[in-house]
């Protein structure tokens, strides 16, 4: 059994080897690959805090605007919230916040927007009537929700560029 394990261990080794197999963030000698070109992003400073809290996520995962800036990711955000449970208890409701991002990358040299989408992240909070706990609630599950919209947007963007890179 364990002989077994162990040749299909190897024989799923050398099939992705020979499949050109590589990973996303990799980097050769003759590429820098797709953290270089994360980098190479510049993101204006936004007038709202739950777009500041977006970029913030983004400018620390991306290591971006750090020199050699070659395009721009403008950010619109909105906020919204809901009540999740219709049927109130006596002091506690559920609240469930969700961020809305779109997102514009643009090619600085051409002026080009060469990628957009739209992405969402919720996440979910108690309201139980007491001022200070709720506001904390609420700022926590805000910084929740940006943090898993701005990955989403890395993964979209990782994945673009590293499309570009294959295709060039």
């Amino acid at each position: 059994m364990r002989k077994s394990l162990t040749m299909l261990c190897l024989a799923a080794t050398l099939a992705l080897a020979g499949c050109s197999y590589r990973p996303l963030y990799g980097s050769s000698a003759g590429e820098p690959g797709v953290g270089a070109s994360l980098a190479a992003i510049s993101i204006p400073e936004p007038e709202d805090r739950v777009s500041q809290l977006v970029r913030n996520e983004l400018l620390s995962s991306m290591q971006a605007g750090r020199g050699n800036e070659k395009y721009t990711l403008t950010l619109v955000t909105e906020v919204a919230n809901n009540d999740i449970i219709a049927n109130r208890q006596p002091a506690v409701t559920r609240q469930s916040l969700q961020i809305t991002v779109n997102y514009e990358l643009m090619d600085k040299s051409t002026g080009a927007v060469v990628n957009r989408g739209t992405t969402f992240a919720r996440a979910s909070y108690d309201v139980i009537r007491q001022p200070f706990a709720d506001l904390q609630a609420q700022t926590d599950a805000t910084q929740r929700a940006a943090r898993e919209a701005s990955a989403d947007i890395r993964t979209r963007l990782a994945a673009y560029f590293a499309k570009q890179q294959n295709n060039a």
